[in-house]
């Protein structure tokens, strides 16, 4: 019995080592990678470094669910992806338009941007630097405190109610509320004053000792009988000495002087009412029309069923609204009684240019911004004032601009005329000229079929998108040096349409949107100052080599999105000049069946696509390099709906990305 207990014995020994030696190798290279991950993100810069830019991506832009695979396969977790695709045409809004922009963890921040990566951590993009400053919480002088949802800093917490939850939920008055209620007890604490005062005036009078003076000394008395006298008392014994041999009607006047004192010294005038006031017309302003409001120095009429401009006399208002009317004409004194106005939206009417007098805006001497879109304006209106710095008039008929259709506005800086029948045949080359300061021009969803001639030569950002433009020819930009952001897409455009001096020696250039255009390779011969390449929707399918190698200091951002890329066309040398500058690279929805080379030597890459392709397997030095110990800057990389076995991936194929979380796997596709 003892001989079979001990075989039993050594054959249950025999078969437990067996079956470890079999997982010993596995186990000891995921605790390996394990340890190894904890090692390289336990740094607090690096767990910063995550959590701000996972609180940028939901700033940002909206987040997509996606499910995530631990590189163990043991477990599922959910992973927010960076961007979310509603269709086949993905809109990209990537374009900074200006200078000054920061970098945090990838992301661009506008300049004077405002964002909190933490809950009681506030962070501002100004000129480029990035400056963050933490909440200061008060302490709290009280036994307990609890954290509200949402909030940073503790609150004092009730002991005394059983229920643990009763603080979040219960009602704090506000601010007007405390206040009002301050007010009302020291104003009856100045009453209850002002009764005794008023009795001790009363016995001063008749020489009558005070009940409660009774059997206290003479000296003692006429310390509290000759103290002194509130403020604003002299006024009021003046008032109740006052002469009653007066008329009855300066009697009335006098009590109601009397009881506004009184109001005045009492501090009613700080007490709450128990309605908000409605605010009265100032004087020289006639009654509105009805559904017309004021509000400080603003008119506004919006949707209020005008069929004209109403008269108003009003020098002190700098703001009109007249949006969502039937106004149809402007007669030349229609803003005679405005003179002052700054800003003036007629949007959304039905005003025909036959019916603008030609002197209906000649008198406002210091209007600045004019909206005139969604009317029925075939040319735009004559004599505005030279002070204009914005005039929209998206949405309307335009058929022709000429010479003289802009002259005099040196000031203007804003032109915005998309939505209208604008062509290179109906725009005058030099109706651009007068506009020395113009540095923003909307010419979007026209009927251009080249860059207008006569840019001039202050113009910054350039949109001319839904157009019918189909070359660049080389003097297309000759005179717009200051030129940083021009967007084409969806026009018709070759590559072997871009004259090859049409751009390359700009030097402020960095912004470029040639997306839904007919391109079947990237563009050659791109501007040197360029920063954003987008490309999306187009039948893209090589990127040549050396095409960015020109560039300083280098493309940051390129976007290959919807195209028809394979893997022969990008080999080592496609993103050569690229590789130091690199931060985002959309290679999403194309035709690659491999990840593209090159990826491990993009040493500043933060976010890669990769998802929507065909790619079927992951080799180890692919995406990581070996040789180098560092961890990677990717930050998201996406590989869902490829087809690719999860389970087959090697466990050093994303070695050297500092958290798992930033690999999205999963779906993947069946086949």
């Amino acid at each position: 019995m003892k001989f079979s207990s001990l075989y039993c014995f050594l054959l249950l020994l025999v078969i437990q080592t067996d079956f470890g030696q079999n997982e010993e190798t596995s186990r000891k290279e995921r605790r390996k990678m394990y340890y190894r991950r904890q090692r390289k993100s336990s740094s607090p810069i690096h767990r910063s470094s995550r959590q701000l830019g996972i609180q940028q991506m939901r700033i940002v832009t909206p987040a997509a669910t996606l499910p995530m695979v631990n590189l163990d396969y043991s477990t599922e977790e959910k992973f927010e992806s960076f961007l979310r695709f509603p269709g086949v045409e993905a809109s990209y809004n990537v374009l900074p338009g200006k200078k000054g922009h920061c970098l945090a963890n990838g992301m661009i921040m506008y300049n004077k941007a405002v964002w909190s990566p933490e809950p009681c951590t506030t962070c501002l993009c100004s000129n480029g630097r990035v400056l963050c400053d933490e909440t200061k919480c008060h302490p709290q002088m009280c036994p307990q405190t609890v954290t509200p949802e949402g909030e940073c800093c503790p609150v004092c917490s009730d002991t005394e109610q059983r229920e643990p939850t009763s603080l979040l939920h219960k009602q704090q008055p506000s601010p007007w509320v405390e206040m009002h209620q301050a007010l009302r007890k020291e104003e009856l604490q100045f009453e209850e004053e002002e009764e005794i005062k008023q009795d001790e005036d009363r016995e001063q009078k008749e020489k009558i000792p005070r009940p409660g003076d009774w059997g206290r000394p003479p000296n003692e008395r006429q310390s509290r009988e000759g103290g002194e006298q509130r403020p604003g008392e002299k006024g009021r014994q003046a008032h109740q000495h006052r002469n009653p041999a007066r008329e009855n009607e300066n009697e009335d006047e006098d009590e109601d002087e009397d009881e506004d004192d009184d109001d005045a010294v009492r501090g009613d005038m700080f007490r709450m009412p128990s309605q908000l006031p409605i605010p009265a017309t100032p004087r020289g302003i006639p009654p509105l029309p009805s559904r017309c409001s004021l509000s400080y120095k603003t008119i506004s009429c919006i949707s209020a069923d005008l069929t004209q401009i109403p008269p108003l006399t009003a020098p002190e208002i700098t703001s009109l609204e007249l949006i969502g009317n039937s106004i149809t004409s402007i007669p030349d004194e229609a803003f005679n009684g405005l003179p002052n106005l700054e800003r003036l939206d007629l949007s959304r009417n039905n005003i025909t240019s036959s019916g603008i007098g030609p002197k209906a805006f000649k008198l406002l001497k210091k209007l600045m911004r004019l909206n005139m879109d969604g009317n029925n304006l075939v040319a735009i209106p004559s004599e505005l004032p030279s002070t204009l710095e914005e005039l929209k008039i998206n949405e309307n008929n335009l058929q022709v601009i000429d010479e003289e259709s802009l002259s005099d506005l040196n000031q203007l800086a804003t032109l915005e005329l998309e939505g209208n029948s604008l062509s290179e045949t109906n725009v005058n080359s030099l109706a651009f000229k007068p506009l020395k300061s113009l540095s923003y021009l909307r010419l979007g969803r026209n009927k251009f079929r080249i860059i207008p001639q006569g840019l001039p030569a202050s113009i910054e950002e350039l949109y001319l998108e839904n157009n019918q433009i189909e070359e660049i020819t080389e003097i297309s930009f000759n005179h717009t040096r200051k030129i940083n952001v021009i967007v084409l897409r969806y026009n018709k455009i070759e590559e072997n349409r871009i004259a090859s001096l049409a751009w390359i020696n700009q030097e402020n250039l960095e912004s470029i949107d040639l997306s839904y255009n007919k391109l079947y390779h990237v563009p050659s011969y791109l501007p040197k100052s360029l920063l954003h390449l987008v490309l999306i929707g187009n039948q893209i399918e090589r990127i040549p080599g050396f095409v960015f190698g020109h560039m300083e200091p280098g493309l940051e951002y390129l976007y290959l999105s919807f195209n028809k890329l394979v893997d022969d066309g990008i080999d080592q040398v496609s993103f050569y000049g690229a590789y130091h500058s690199l931060r985002e690279l959309f290679l999403d929805h194309n035709e690659l069946k491999s990840i593209p080379p090159g990826v491990p030597e993009m040493k500043a890459l933060h976010f890669l696509r990769l998802n929507n392709n065909k790619i079927r397997n992951i080799l180890p030095e692919q995406i990581c390099n070996s040789e180098e110990d560092g961890d990677s800057t990717l930050e998201h990389l996406h590989l869902e709906n490829n087809y690719i076995k999860t389970r087959e991936i090697s466990p050093y194929a994303f070695s050297c990305i500092r958290s798992y979380s930033s690999v999205v796997l999963k779906p993947q596709n069946i086949k």
